[in-house]
This record gives C-alpha cells, sequence and structure tokens, in this order.
C-alpha cells in the first residue's frame, strides 16, 4: 500500500539508493497559493546533513514539481513531483547483502517478498519520507488560508523531557537550535546527550509532542474514521514510531473521571470547554480546541558497533554497519510528523465536505 488518504491522496515511490524520491499528490483543490520557497523549507528541514547530531550524509534534496501547478497556484490536477538522490554511498552497505540487521525490516521484507534492496534499506529507509514532507507542505498551504497551524517539537530525548503540558512554552523557539525543542536549556542538555550516544556507536530515542491550532468543530467520524484514529494511523506509518497518545493520554488512566472531564460553558454565543485534556476530540470528532498529541520513537535500529545476528541461510554472524546515520531521529522527525497531521487534517476536512 503506497497511497495515504482519501480525499487529499498522497502516492509515494522510490528507495533510498535509487533514483529519486517522488509522489503524487491528488485532491489538491484548485486555486490554493503554491509557494514553492514555502515547500522547499519544508525539505531542508528535514534534509540530512543539517547539523553534527544528524547523518553526515550530504543531499540538497531540490524538490521538482511536474504538474499540477501553473503560474503560482494549484490546477486541481494531480500533483506530480520529484526530488533526486545525489549522495549514494551504496557501497557502504555491500556487507549487509547477506545478512539481517537487528530490528531492521531486512528480514520480513526478504520473507514477504523474496527479494530486498540491502543498500540503506532500500524502500524501507527513512528517506522516502521526503514525499511525506513535500505533500504536507501543500497540506499546509491549504491549511494556511483557513487558519488551521500545525507545529511540533521535540519534547523528550532519553530521560530529558518538557514539562507535557506545551502551552507552557514559547513554540517559535523550536527552530532556534538542532533538537528542535522550544526550551533551549533542555535543547542543550539533549544535544549533548545525543552527541554522547553518537560517540559510543550507539542511538537513542524520544518524543515528539505536536499541536494543531484553529482546526474546526466537526472533523472526524463518530464511529470507524475518528480523528484521533486517522492521526493515530499516520504517525504509526513514520518509520520508528512506537507508541502515539492524544490529551492526556495514558495519564488518564491513572486519574478519575471528576479530574479531567472538560466542563462546557458558553463564551460569547460559541460553546467552549474550560479545559482540554480531551486533546481537542472527542467522541471521535474535533470540538475546536487545540487538538495535540504525542508520538514515541524507537532508538535508530543501525548502531556503529557490532551486533550478533544471522545470514540469509540462518548462520550466525557478527554485524558492524557502515556509512551515515543519524544516533537519534526526533531532529528530523519533527517536520515529517508535522506533515502527516497536516495531511490528516486536510483529508478529514475534504471529507467533512466543507466549502474550500
Amino acid at each position: 500500500m503506497n497511497t495515504f488518504g482519501k480525499n487529499f491522496t498522497l502516492t509515494t515511490f522510490g528507495e533510498s539508493h535509487g533514483a529519486a524520491i517522488g509522489g503524487v499528490v491528488d485532491g489538491m483543490p484548485a486555486g490554493i497559493d503554491i509557494d514553492l520557497d514555502f515547500i522547499q523549507s519544508e525539505l531542508d528541514r528535514r534534509r540530512p546533513g543539517q547539523s553534527a547530531i544528524t547523518t553526515s550524509r550530504r543531499e540538497a534534496d531540490r524538490v521538482e514539481l511536474l504538474s499540477g501547478v501553473f503560474e503560482g497556484k494549484s490546477t486541481g490536477c494531480p500533483i506530480g513531483f520529484i526530488v533526486r538522490n545525489e549522495n549514494q554511498h551504496s557501497q557502504d552497505y555491500e556487507n549487509l547483502r547477506t545478512v539481517f540487521r537487528p530490528s531492521h525490516a531486512d528480514f520480513t521484507y526478504y520473507s514477504k517478498y523474496g527479494i530486498r534492496d540491502h543498500r540503506g534499506g532500500g524502500r524501507s529507509s527513512a528517506r522516502i519520507t521526503i514525499s511525506r514532507v513535500v505533500a504536507g507542505a501543500l497540506a499546509k498551504l491549504a491549511l494556511r488560508q483557513m487558519g488551521i497551524s500545525v507545529q511540533a517539537y521535540t519534547s523528550q530525548v532519553g530521560n530529558i523531557a518538557l514539562c507535557r503540558d506545551y502551552r507552557l512554552y514559547d513554540l517559535s523557539l523550536t527552530e532556534s537550535n538542532a533538537v528542535r525543542c522550544p526550551d533551549p536549556e533542555k535543547a542543550a542538555e539533549m544535544e549533548r546527550l545525543i552527541a554522547s550516544v553518537k560517540a559510543e556507536g550507539d542511538t537513542i530515542g524520544g518524543i515528539i509532542t505536536c499541536v494543531v491550532k484553529g482546526c474546526p468543530v466537526g472533523l472526524g467520524e463518530p464511529e470507524f474514521g475518528k480523528l484521533h484514529a486517522e492521526l493515530g494511523a499516520a504517525m504509526l506509518s513514520i518509520n520508528a514510531v512506537k507508541g502515539f497518545e492524544y490529551g492526556d493520554g495514558f495519564e488518564s488512566a491513572t486519574r478519575r473521571g471528576s479530574e479531567v472531564n472538560d466542563r462546557f460553558v458558553a463564551d460569547e454565543n460559541t460553546v467552549t470547554t474550560l479545559t482540554n485534556h480531551s486533546g481537542g476530540i472527542q467522541g471521535g470528532i474535533s470540538n475546536g480546541q487545540d487538538i495535540y498529541f504525542r508520538v514515541a520513537f524507537k532508538p535508530v535500529a543501525t548502531l556503529l558497533r557490532e551486533q550478533q545476528t544471522v545470514d540469509l541461510e540462518g548462520n550466525e554472524t557478527t554485524l558492524k554497519a557502515r556509512g551515515r546515520h543519524d544516533p537519534c531521529v526526533l531532529p528530523r522527525a519533527v517536520p515529517i510528523v508535522e506533515s502527516m497531521t497536516a495531511i490528516t487534517i486536510f483529508d478529514m476536512y475534504l471529507s467533512a465536505k466543507r466549502a474550500f
């Protein structure tokens, strides 16, 4: 399944060490202002080699729009695009041709298809998320015209964590550091931790928090197609994601109903809530409050140290990966979380059949 969405859809193609990564976005309404510089800036946030705590692979990741845009506006036709791969070091992966890397997709891909691209993981590589970021940027441009914003940030790396309440932070500071954390002091701690882990040839995981502001009431379905279920599916489709929670999430399990019920009040002829433990979604439908959720990422599976594994024949062997890898995916995953969120929200908006 290489297509995501129902009304606003993204179909992706490409591999880590192929000629290009690309996709086709269908369902984009006509007349949307298409800011190519903005799309490129979103890709720049995801691209490799942007800091000392990310992979050293150097890629310009320049997007080429092939169709669906005329004189700076969407035409309503499918928007095709590609981003060419230019800095592949395929030889770095030759020692992986006949072995299964621990916690990677090597074994499952090979078992399912009987063939796999061992160069950087092929289709299972996080590099294919380029397509998601391009589509997410297009969705953001559409959402922007409706006053809907999507903002994600790194809220935890290892055991270094921010308070859960996003309202306590100035989210405009997120892009001010390499970790993409709105707390400069915590960001410095996180960066030191990632650098230390990298020096040991190891990796580390963490959590990204995402906030959607300006979402109207009514997105989502009451049974199947709940908004939080669609967001959860979108997040869990991202490489290395291991968990999703919205609103108070798992913390709700330790609380009483009297502590977490969101009381309704009237505010200038508008119904609102005094609190937002529900995370902006009730009964599977957006209630007009901020939508917020957290996404847990596991440590990157590729370690630059020896690991025990088996080869294609089931023989035990020792593996030491080579190449250029992220010690922590969080900094580069922030724009990916935003992109999948924007795609999902815009898709659900179109599903609601609202006048654009």
